[in-house]
């Protein structure tokens, strides 16, 4: 992937007609000669900088990480309040729409399936592992923080095709150049044939059409 093409296509999209809101960047990569049912691709991948948005954390942990979680995250729900979210489809609900990473304390993901699983589920929030969201007690959530703050989740669904949100107009064009350097990287790695299985890589902001990188 040729960072300076991407980082025409993005000044090129710098220079479109502005919006009353601040768009996103998405990035789009389709795929070929890859069975996405058989070979699905389910990855969480770091980036180099921030999306330029402040990523929502909500910690379900036990006494141990409550107070850790207090100052790293944005809510706490704490397993004595597991409860009050137990057949409450409207507040589970409403916290897997506000919240983009759910980290779990790990001897307490028996009761966060029990309790959050068949709403999280079905909506890709429940605490992953492969995110480094299901954590030990004495896990540091100031690191794991940071971390998240720089992740995104690249997933398949029925199509052959990957879509995410890799930056938005805050951000300058080499900062999203190189997050989508290294999410097509990424991505090429752990395809059967690597790059070959790339059709075609796709730059577009919130309310723009895509254009081809």
């Amino acid at each position: 992937m040729d960072k300076a093409r991407v980082i025409k296509a993005v000044e090129q999209l710098a220079a479109e007609k502005q919006r009353k809101f601040q768009q996103s960047y998405d990035l789009v990569i389709t795929l070929k000669d890859v069975n996405v049912k058989t070979q699905p691709i389910d990855t969480f991948i770091v980036l180099p900088h921030s999306r330029g948005k402040q990523v929502k954390i909500c910690a379900l942990v036990g006494q141990e990480l409550a107070e850790q979680a207090g100052t790293a995250c944005d809510l706490v729900v704490r397993e004595m309040q597991f409860d009050s979210y137990k057949g409450n489809a409207k507040n589970t609900k409403e916290l897997a729409k506000t919240y983009d990473f759910f980290i779990a304390q790990a001897n307490l993901m028996t009761q966060i399936a029990a309790v959050f699983g068949r709403t999280f589920g079905p909506r890709g929030k429940m605490p992953n592992p492969k995110a480094g969201c299901v954590v030990p007690p004495q896990a540091n959530l100031s690191v794991l923080k940071e971390r998240l703050q720089k992740t995104v989740h690249v997933k398949t669904k029925e199509a052959l095709m990957l879509q995410c949100i890799i930056g938005n107009e805050s951000m300058n064009a080499t900062e999203v150049a190189d997050n989508v350097v290294a999410v097509v990287q990424q991505i090429a790695k752990i395809l059967p044939q690597e790059e070959q299985n790339i059709a075609r890589v796709y730059l577009k902001k919130t309310m723009s059409k895509p254009i081809t990188v």
